[in-house]
């Protein structure tokens, strides 16, 4: 009879939160001078992706991007600060949640604005390329159960849209 693999044991989300601060340049700027929405989502995959490896205790790759909304513009010289951590579990899969916020390089020591958000899903992967379990995730409070309930809801509509393409296609 095949043996069940051990369950790994439970992560808390606060072990899960990383955050990485990059100055913009001149190199990361579009034709009207704005931050390129491109730079923004490498860096948002380079932390979501780290998040993903931390708590999956190995490799881990970006599987889906489920969602990314860009809310205000980012300029040269402002200092973008990503902040993940993982929202959700499955037996292979993980859902990572990004925010990103910006300090503006002219307005000294005022509030960082929240600019951009999003919602990475990866799947934690062995030496051969092959999906392998993740730790199930130790929600510690209200807002990591709130957090932990919509990243829900963001994966029944990805598995119902995915249905609804393939039934789709399946149609005379």
């Amino acid at each position: 009879m095949p043996q069940t693999p051990p369950q790994l044991p439970g992560k808390p989300v606060s072990e899960t939160r990383i955050s990485l601060s990059r100055v913009m340049t001149q190199l990361d700027v579009n034709l009207l001078g704005n931050v390129h929405g491109g730079v923004m989502m490498k860096l948002v995959d380079d932390v979501a992706g780290l998040v993903a490896t931390r708590h999956s205790g190995g490799p881990a790759v970006t599987a889906f991007l489920d969602e990314m909304a860009f809310l205000n513009p980012v300029h040269v010289g402002d200092l973008l600060h990503t902040h993940a951590q993982v929202n959700w579990t499955g037996h292979t899969s993980m859902e990572i949640g990004v925010r990103v916020e910006a300090e503006r390089w002219d307005r000294a020591g005022a509030e960082p604005a929240h600019v951009a958000s999003a919602y990475l899903v990866f799947v934690a992967i062995d030496a051969d390329g092959k999906p392998r379990p993740v730790h199930p995730l130790l929600l510690e409070t209200q807002e990591d159960e709130r957090r932990n309930h919509e990243a829900g809801i963001r994966r029944t509509h990805r598995l119902a849209r995915r249905a609804a393409i393939l039934a789709s296609r399946e149609a005379p």
